[in-house]
């Protein structure tokens, strides 16, 4: 098959940012906060057992994730995790030396060195397992997912809210299916 045949490209992406191995990780939570992301979403290495390294959101990062693969939609995956938080924070930029970067840095060196710039949203602190429709999710739970699709640039055409085949919206199909 060409390229040329290619209509859509659907990336996936959580709604909170996660990492395996060493490396830079701006978002990176440690304590009560990391805890409650890493086991409301059960962020365990399925052969290790070795707990993954959680963090808020990047928009930095799924922005240039956007770009770099050429994607024409996300699917967003566990909301859910979210649910319980009253406030949520979202990484929308970095701070390297005092100047603001919006974009990737192109150097792993200074890319180890930032720290981000958070923007804080009301969390909605109710249960979206329930919503079989983007409009069923709460108000701020939908205020959170516009929020992101603004940010990374790219229209959000998947949610889940859970591990589920029934806990899963589709916004739009990305396939045209």
């Amino acid at each position: 098959m060409g390229p040329t045949s290619i209509d859509a490209v659907l990336g996936i992406i959580k709604a909170y940012t996660t990492r395996v191995g060493e490396g830079p990780f701006p978002t990176e939570l440690f304590g009560d906060v990391g805890e409650r992301l890493r086991d409301g979403g059960s962020e365990y290495g399925s052969t290790t057992g070795r707990p993954r390294r959680c963090g808020w959101f990047d928009t930095v990062i799924a922005r240039y994730a956007r770009r770099i693969n050429g994607l024409t939609g996300l699917a967003l995956t566990k909301l859910d995790v979210l649910d319980p938080f009253r406030e949520i924070k979202v990484a929308v930029g970095y701070r390297y030396k005092g100047k603001l970067m919006k974009e990737m840095p192109a150097s792993l060196e200074v890319f180890s060195k930032v720290e981000p710039v958070y923007r804080t949203v009301k969390g909605w602190e109710k249960s979206t397992c329930d919503a079989r429709s983007f409009g069923d999710l709460p108000p701020r739970a939908r205020d959170y997912v516009r929020f992101l699709e603004d940010l990374v640039e790219c229209p959000f055409q998947i949610i889940s809210t859970g591990a589920r085949r029934d806990e899963t919206i589709i916004i739009e199909n990305p396939f045209g299916m």
